[in-house]
């Protein structure tokens, strides 16, 4: 196996850096210095977690980060040094993050994956997950080949783009975005790692949203998938991305003006106030109607396009506690006295059984 090194970055911080309403600065949102290639899209997707956690005013002790297998589940090192953070096998992130949710409702749980992660080995956990409305925050971070052995075509590569070497993939890829669409994912975004100013906000909003929330972020691989004939590329999605809506995110706790015109924007209300402001580009999309947003998804892909952007969403909101009507208060805070009801019970249940 390979020694992994973990490089913490200075603790002296410039006293004029901006703070948040906790005092605390973006600095005290980072991790370990990167390892990644130079240039990596990875890196970006963290720099926007750590700006969306510091804008949102969110303590490290509710947050928990939650990772696979892969280079994308190497960056929870890269973010929220001070947060919970679980490194799992590949694959598993999804069922890892299910049972601490289980046991601690009141986190934030921040998962990141890759391509591989979710689209090959994990694909049945990922399923699982939201199908049963897991709250959480699901990050992919698809670079259409795996970076950490060599660069070989993932299930996520669009069949029209080669290796670097000029190989033709032979396979039809996995959209992972319609797939959560189709399983039941309440909010299901698409973006681009070079693009901060759309990435941020959808990042905030999926925070804030309760149930299931899917992010698939293009993010090129500099070292396997970055050249001129791959679609994961920086200069293909430049040039293809095709925004269906603009979007602003606006806390419950701000002033909520109507500074959008009817008929061109929308405006979603989150269950914890927070709003969502759509400014849709693209007039025929609808963010609330999962047949039109499967719809808008073929068709840009179909002309070679990335349509990226809030997607879908449920504005119901329903997540796993909700379904399986469990305690309000986190399971890890229930005593054992509660939670076991002693032999009388066990022996009544299995009375029933005989």
């Amino acid at each position: 196996g390979r020694e992994m090194t973990y490089i913490q970055k200075p603790s002296a911080y410039h006293p004029a850096l901006k703070r948040n309403a906790l005092g605390l600065t973006r600095r005290d949102y980072e991790g370990s210095m990167s390892t990644l290639c130079a240039g990596c899209g990875h890196d970006s997707i963290t720099a926007a977690i750590i700006e969306a956690c510091f804008e949102l005013d969110l303590p490290a002790h509710r947050i928990a980060k939650v990772s696979g297998i892969g280079c994308s589940s190497k960056a929870p090192t890269y973010f929220l040094g001070r947060s919970h953070g679980f490194n799992s096998v590949h694959g598993r992130m999804p069922s890892v993050t299910t049972g601490a949710n289980l046991a601690n409702r009141d986190l934030v749980y921040i998962g990141v994956s890759g391509d591989g992660d979710t689209a090959s080995i994990g694909l049945g956990q990922f399923a699982h997950a939201v199908r049963r409305r897991l709250n959480m925050v699901y990050i992919v971070m698809n670079n259409g080949c795996y970076g950490l052995t060599k660069g070989q075509f993932s299930a996520t590569n669009d069949k029209t783009s080669p290796s670097k070497k000029g190989e033709p993939n032979p396979f039809d890829p996995i959209d992972l975005c319609q797939m959560a669409i189709q399983l039941g994912a309440g909010f299901v975004a698409r973006s681009f790692s070079g693009d901060k100013r759309q990435l941020i906000p959808l990042i905030k909003a999926a925070i804030s949203y309760r149930g299931f929330a899917f992010l698939d972020v293009i993010s090129p691989c500099v070292t396997f998938n970055n050249h001129p004939a791959s679609t994961k590329s920086y200069d293909y999605v430049r040039q293809h991305n095709q925004a269906i809506d603009k979007l602003d995110f606006v806390p419950e706790e701000q002033e909520i003006t109507a500074d959008y015109d009817e008929g061109t924007s929308v405006p979603v209300t989150l269950h914890d106030g927070s709003r969502i402001i759509l400014h849709k580009l693209d007039q025929s999309h609808d963010p609330r109607d999962a047949d039109a947003a499967l719809m808008t998804i073929r068709k840009h892909a179909a002309r070679g396009e990335v349509a990226t952007g809030l997607l879908y969403i449920d504005e119901s909101q329903h997540d796993l506690h909700d379904i399986l009507r469990t305690s309000e208060r986190p399971l890890n805070a229930v005593p054992m006295s509660e939670l076991c009801p002693g032999s009388e019970k066990l022996a009544s249940i299995n009375a029933r059984l005989q």
